[in-house]
């Protein structure tokens, strides 16, 4: 930290007080959010704090852009990046190990596997879930990033991954980065077209799923695109 900075320097802390060694002391699950965020970008508190403040929360610091990030004083290019590979770690813990393979019994069982990788995007991402015969999970893959719009999303592209893997079912999902999932006229349309080509190649189309910020919605389970 500069001499000009704000905050206080790990130096100026009572030793008991810096959060390694409060970390030591009494574990990482009895440290406040700032000391945890502190250790991370190997400062005192304050920032961590302050950084908490200014965004509101630790869902959207995670979701901040790094051009944000950087504006508040005492976050560099380094620091941001730090914050940015931590969330990304977070994201993929709660997916399951890869040597596990996990089935989708539900709509609820897909938004669960799904809502900690896309609730926080800041742009609409279109995935698919690729099923095997007993609704096994081979992998999930992204084929679309930006406005979910049937003149711009190509109905092969979404299927190559099913087809190459090979897949007997998938699981149509993509995030609204407003947070509220309610299904648009496009959405529907966009289910219809990929419902018709599934039943042509012989992939069943199980369910599409809007993911938002902690909800989600089935359009299987409206009866939404699914004639």
């Amino acid at each position: 930290m500069s001499q000009d900075s704000p905050y206080r320097r790990l130096r100026d802390l009572a030793v008991e007080e810096q959060p390694l060694s409060r970390l030591n002391q009494v574990g990482a699950a009895a440290l406040a959010t700032s000391e945890l965020l502190a250790l991370l970008l190997g400062c005192a508190p304050d920032l961590g704090s302050d950084l908490l403040c200014h965004f509101g929360s630790l869902h959207r610091l995670a979701r901040a852009p790094r051009s944000r990030l950087m504006q508040r004083h005492g976050i560099g290019r380094s620091q941001a990046a730090r914050l940015h590979a931590v969330a990304e770690l977070a994201r993929r813990l709660q997916a399951p190990p890869q040597d596990e393979r996990q089935r989708i019994n539900s709509p609820a069982d897909a938004a669960n596997l799904l809502m900690p990788s896309m609730r926080h995007l800041q742009q609409e991402h279109l995935c698919t879930i690729l099923l095997d015969t007993r609704n096994g999970v081979l992998g999930i893959e992204t084929i679309y990033v930006g406005s979910l719009n049937s003149s711009v999303v190509r109905i092969g592209e979404i299927f190559r991954p099913a087809i190459e893997a090979p897949a007997a079912a998938i699981i149509l999902a993509h995030s609204h980065p407003s947070g509220n999932p309610s299904p648009s006229p496009e959405d529907v349309r966009v289910t219809r077209e990929v419902c018709k080509a599934g039943k042509l190649l012989s992939i069943e189309l199980l369910d599409h799923l809007i993911i938002g910020d902690g909800s989600w919605v089935s359009l299987k389970d409206r009866n939404l695109g699914f004639d």
